[in-house]
């Protein structure tokens, strides 16, 4: 059953709790979006999400022992059978909440790789 969008109060549309672990740094490279407001990540899975979609995301960085809770809301979608045989899964981009708080944790790992040419998991 999909929701419309704007019918749960501005949420966009249903809200998930989604648990993300990256546990090294190519993976949070290839998984990381610098590129839209706030930053956000990409989330291989197979579960069905629409855009708009409200995620709470509980993620676990490298070896940290605490997860960083992340609201965001689903962005890109990319379906089984995408063109370049691309990874199926979701983009979730950050919510303001939390200040910029994840986007600044991921770059910091990311440091000096960012303005790699290697490609990602979305673009």
């Amino acid at each position: 059953m999909s929701t419309p969008m704007g019918a749960l109060g501005g949420l966009g549309g249903q809200q998930r709790i989604l648990s993300f672990a990256i546990k090294d740094k190519s993976a949070l490279y290839a998984s990381f979006m610098p590129f839209i407001k706030n930053g956000g990540l990409f989330i291989p899975t197979t579960k069905k999400y629409q855009l708009g979609d409200e995620i709470f995301l509980l993620l676990q960085l490298m070896e940290e022992p605490d997860r960083i809770p992340v609201a965001g809301k689903v962005v890109w979608l990319t379906p089984a059978g995408a063109e370049g045989n691309r990874s199926i899964g979701v983009g979730v981009q950050f919510s303001e909440q939390d200040k910029g708080a994840a986007r600044r944790k991921i770059e910091a790992y990311l440091a000096g790789a960012l303005a790699s040419e290697r490609p990602t998991h979305t673009m």
